[in-house]
Order: C-alpha cells, then structure tokens, then sequence
C-alpha cells in the first residue's frame, strides 16, 4: 500500500461539474473529500442548497449552464451545445481551458465526477510524479473522464484542441464520451491499440497516446482506481481498501449507483464502512450476513 503522506502544499485542484439536485452519494463525495486536505475540490454547479459538513477544500463555484455556454464562446470563439447537463463530460479536457480563473496558482489540476469515493490521493500521486507528468489518468488503457490530472500549463489546458473533432464534439448535442475513447473501452481493457480501432471521433486518449509514443509530452497511465461489481470493498479513514490488502486512489460508484438509490442518506458518513455490489454497509455485521445469503 502506498505511504499516507502529510507534507504536501495544495498544487492539486479537481474540478466537478453537476447541475440539479445532489445526489444520494453526494455525501459519501464529501466526507472523502475532507481526508485530502491538501487537494482542493470545486464543484461548479447552479444548486444554491446548503451542504452540511463541508470540508474547507471543497469549494462551490455558482454558475448557470448559460453562463458556461457564454464564457465558452468568448474563449473558443464558437458556439457550444450544452443542452442537458451531462453532455459536459465531452467538455472535461477543455476545463483547465474554460475555467482558467479557477485553477490560476495550482500546479496541477483535475478533472472529477461525484460518483466517487476518493481514497488517499496524495499516497499514489506523489510530488515525483506531479513533477514528471503532463498527463496522469488513473487507468492503464485510456485516459480516464472520472479522474485525470493535468500540468496547469498552456499546453494541457489547450491539449484537447488537437483533435481535429473538438469543434464537432462541443457543438454537436451528441455525446462523444471525448475525455475517454469514444466508447471503445472494452476493446482497450481486452488489449487493443486505440489507433488499430475505427473510432467516430479523435478522442482524448488518441491525443495523449500520440504525444506519449513521440515524447512530446510524458503521460502516466496505471490501473489505480477500483469500479464495477466488486465487493469486499472498505472505506477506512481515508483509504480505500479491496480484499484487505490492494489499495485504490478511489472508488467509482459509476455501476453500484444503478442498483443502490437509498431513500435517505445520513449527512454524517462514518469513517468506516463497507462496500458490496449491491449497497454500502456501515456495519460489518450486514455485510457479513449479505455474503453469507449469497453463498
């Protein structure tokens, strides 16, 4: 497991996305949050509702989707179509681009959803990688939409401009899934090269996987994120833990929350709990007697 390091100044900004109400995770989100003191957390949202127990490195940025579509026009010089609120994914590339005012000062900064549980960031992205990295994603096959680091500088904020498709992809009211790989994820996780794929567009990972083959920049891609119907999961004061003894940067809740949606969520998460495929645990007492019932 990596080392919990204590020393580190905050050179990380993640920045989040969402519009609507807050969702049933949205406290599990924050109480991960407040074991990374040394990340700040944005979350750029038109949801004015007050949030309980929020740590100080999370920070609320007011914006109406208008406002994001107006100030993007005045920076990229064309319309963009965000019509529904997700279609912003296709945007998380452009972030360190359209929202400049926000990362000003930070060394690094992030792109970031919700749907997670962050663990102990700074024991797997080290001030040695900050320093030797343009580009971090938290997988080992494509640059990952849920979390990826980038060198604050004008040439990864202005990076996803490479793609002969970026201008498509912003004004068009499709979704691209740009950030990652235009849905060829499982052909990636099976072993194949992006660019021996027929892709609709030139995402994100062909543009840092052309850059990484030619050393125009240096990209980091490892497998440190744990998603999908595991099971065996533990959150425990700020780290996440699978089987007792992997550790994860974090837990995407990106298949568990289309079969979990609790009715009501305490605002005061526990520094310990468990996580099934089906549910979180705050007991060990339940998770036990849930793998017992599916034995």
């Amino acid at each position: 497991m990596p080392r919990l390091f204590q020393s580190y100044k905050k050179t990380i900004a993640i920045l989040t996305c969402w519009y609507g109400p807050y969702p049933w995770y949205f406290p599990y989100f924050i109480h991960s949050c407040s074991f990374n003191p040394t990340v700040d957390f944005f979350i750029i949202t038109n949801n004015k509702e007050s949030i309980l127990n929020k740590p100080k490195n999370v920070k609320i940025i007011h914006k109406t989707l208008e406002e994001i579509k107006t100030a993007a026009f005045e920076k990229l010089g064309f319309m963009i179509n965000i019509d529904y609120p997700y279609k912003l994914c296709d945007f998380k590339p452009a972030y360190g681009f359209l929202f400049s005012e926000i990362i000003n000062g930070y060394a690094h900064w992030g792109q970031g959803d919700l749907d997670i549980i962050f663990g102990n960031i700074r024991g797997f992205i080290t001030n040695e990688m900050l320093t030797d990295y343009d580009f971090i994603s938290s997988r080992h096959d494509y640059t990952t939409g849920c979390f990826a680091l980038y060198r604050n500088n004008e040439k990864m904020n202005s990076f996803f401009m490479r793609s002969k498709d970026y201008q498509l992809v912003f004004s068009s009211p499709k979704f691209y899934s740009f950030s990652e790989c235009n849905f060829l994820w499982d052909y990636l996780t099976a072993g194949k090269s992006i660019f021996e794929l027929k892709s609709e567009i030139e995402s994100f990972t062909h543009l840092v996987k052309a850059a990484q083959q030619t050393n125009e920049i240096k990209a980091h891609f490892d497998f440190i994120l744990m998603e999908g119907k595991t099971g065996r999961v533990v959150f425990n004061n700020g780290k996440i833990i699978y089987k007792e003894q992997f550790e994860a940067v974090l837990f995407h809740l990106f298949w568990l929350k289309k079969v979990y949606s609790p009715k009501y969520v305490s605002t005061t998460i526990p520094d310990k709990y468990y996580i099934s495929p089906t549910r979180i645990y705050r007991h060990k007492k339940f998770k036990t007697k849930i793998i017992e019932q599916q034995k």
